[in-house]
């Protein structure tokens, strides 16, 4: 599996594996984390979210621009680690603890949803440094290779070159091993907290206390026979204490185990940081006067090249970026709905599923476990002859279907169970609601999402580096991450549509509609894009 490929690759994935870890602890529990310790709606989470997200990818752009001008690859990943962990220290510090229980919405509170922030902030810039960097250089990995294979002739560099899409692949399962694993670290500190504190987990306690706390004796009848019947049950000693307190103290404990977990996300940091320090000078930097050699090169070559044959080349690269900016537009809505994992999804689960076995959040570890399983199940069929016959804009378009067909599926099953909205679900009284289903539905819904995401995101990437021109490759891939960044802002809109719409089916059918228009658009592009990415040679 490893044979033929750089040294360098395995040390590297390691240390991408060690941040991805720390990275989805966090990113399995934000949302839910961030509505359960402050109280604020599921809408305004999605936006802090949201954001995040958005400036995790956005901020990967300055990121490269400064290992560039500084021509300090290796440092600027290795500065980027350190950013992270300060970040993640930040949130691991259970600050709750220091509101005053008497006035639990006071000012004090809003400081801390501002720190919160900014240390989110912290880690999406240091995630910039170092994601798309530390990517670049294991794509210098694979230049040097194919450079040192060239010198014994065409059949050694064709087999070189055969080695980078599977080198990548392996790279993005190291990542996803991580992302297996991670999203069971909060949920199991938060449980072993609550239990030394003598409370059991309850997903509807938290929204329930907030209330409690914010209107008091007002509050509406049936959220209160909800609180009471739910506190006798996950809270032993709250009969000892009046309703306010004990709601203050659920909080404290159901929220400071989930700091805790960020402790973890440190530790994996560090530990990616140790890996690449003892392994960094086997792996490549790229040099700054070899760069400036290839300029200079191409310069000379285009002053040689007569005008007609210039106009038609600015022909070719109109036609191409036409072609990226319509791809970019597709995808931007892909991600607005494979993103829902941490958004609506996320809800959905805490509202919707049984969560007495299982966490809301652990349901995260089916997307990246699936990538594992199915990897090879995909690389295989494309590796067929039947495969081969699908190009790539064609399997892009395949992968919008399987998005539709995930919420086609929740749109059927939400409709025959007759959901309400999330929010008047959780005003229902407890005993009474329809009840909630298995996790068997996070299961068929999370393998559709990451077929999809098979079909389109490692194929992507395989998209821009075939039809941008040579001359812009690196705009190129930042274009790519920016119509990424720009799903990622739009996943806002689950949430809203999740609590507001008078049906939860509806919810879902919005998003099957977009990506059944987006399939259909991309399907009427085909022949226009499959004549582009041929004409390239």
């Amino acid at each position: 599996m490893f044979k033929g490929h750089p040294k360098g690759l395995i040390a590297a994935a390691l240390s991408n594996m060690g941040e991805r870890f720390g990275y989805y602890i966090m990113n399995a529990v934000l949302l839910l984390f961030l509505a359960s310790k402050f109280g604020i709606p599921d809408e305004v989470a999605a936006i802090i979210y949201a954001v995040f997200y958005f400036a995790i990818y956005v901020l990967s752009l300055p990121g490269g621009v400064i290992a560039d001008k500084l021509q300090n690859y290796k440092g600027t990943i290795q500065a980027g680690l350190l950013t992270m962990a300060a970040g993640y220290v930040v949130l691991s510090i259970p600050l709750m603890g220091f509101l005053d229980p008497a006035q639990p919405n006071g000012g004090s509170k809003m400081l801390i949803l501002v720190i919160t922030c900014v240390a989110l902030l912290v880690i999406a810039f240091g995630n910039g440094l170092f994601k798309g960097n530390l990517q670049a250089l294991v794509g210098q990995m694979y230049d040097n290779l194919e450079a040192e294979a060239a010198k014994e002739g065409p059949e050694a560099l064709a087999k070189a070159k055969s080695k980078r899409d599977p080198g990548f692949q392996i790279f993005y399962v190291f990542i996803n091993i991580g992302g297996v694993l991670a999203p069971f670290v909060a949920p199991s500190l938060r449980q072993w907290w609550l239990g030394l504190k003598g409370m059991t987990y309850n997903a509807d306690l938290p929204a329930l206390c907030h209330q409690y706390l914010a209107e008091g004796a007002g509050m509406d009848a049936t959220a209160m026979s909800n609180l009471t019947t739910m506190m006798e049950k996950s809270y032993e000693g709250y009969a000892s204490v009046d309703m306010a307190q004990a709601c203050v103290n659920y909080l404290d404990v159901f929220n400071t185990g989930v700091h805790y977990s960020f402790l973890a996300s440190v530790a994996a940091m560090l530990i990616s940081l140790v890996i690449f320090l003892c392994t960094k000078k086997g792996m490549p930097n790229p040099a700054k006067k070899v760069k400036a050699s290839v300029a200079e090169g191409v310069k000379e070559q285009v002053e040689e090249i007569a005008p007609e044959e210039r106009a038609a080349m600015a022909k070719d690269v109109k036609q191409r970026m036409a072609g990226l900016y319509a791809v970019l537009g597709i995808c931007v809505f892909f991600w607005m709905a494979f993103h829902q994992n941490g958004q609506s999804l996320s809800l959905f689960a805490r509202n919707f599923v049984n969560s007495d076995s299982v966490a809301p959040e652990v349901w995260q570890f089916l997307n990246p476990a699936l990538v594992i399983l199915l990897t090879p199940v995909i690389m295989w069929l494309f590796g067929t002859s039947w495969g081969r016959k699908f190009s790539t804009p064609r399997k892009i378009a395949l992968g919008m279907g399987f998005v539709a067909l995930a919420y086609l599926f929740l749109v059927v099953l939400c409709g025959m169970i007759g959901y309400p909205s999330g929010t008047d679900y959780l005003a229902q009284d407890a005993a009474t609601r329809l009840p909630k289903t298995g996790a068997w539905v996070l299961i068929v819904t999370y393998f559709f999402l990451t077929v999809a995401e098979l079909f389109i995101s490692p194929l992507g990437l395989s998209f821009v580096s075939k039809i941008a021109p040579k001359h812009i490759q690196g705009i190129c891939q930042g274009l790519w991450l920016s119509a990424t960044a720009i799903g990622n802002l739009l996943i806002m809109i689950g949430p809203i549509l999740f609590n507001k719409l008078p049906k939860l089916w509806m919810c879902w059918l919005v998003f099957f509609i977009i990506c059944v228009i987006a399939m259909a658009i991309m399907f009427g592009m085909l022949k226009w894009l499959e004549r582009i990415t041929a004409e390239k040679k």
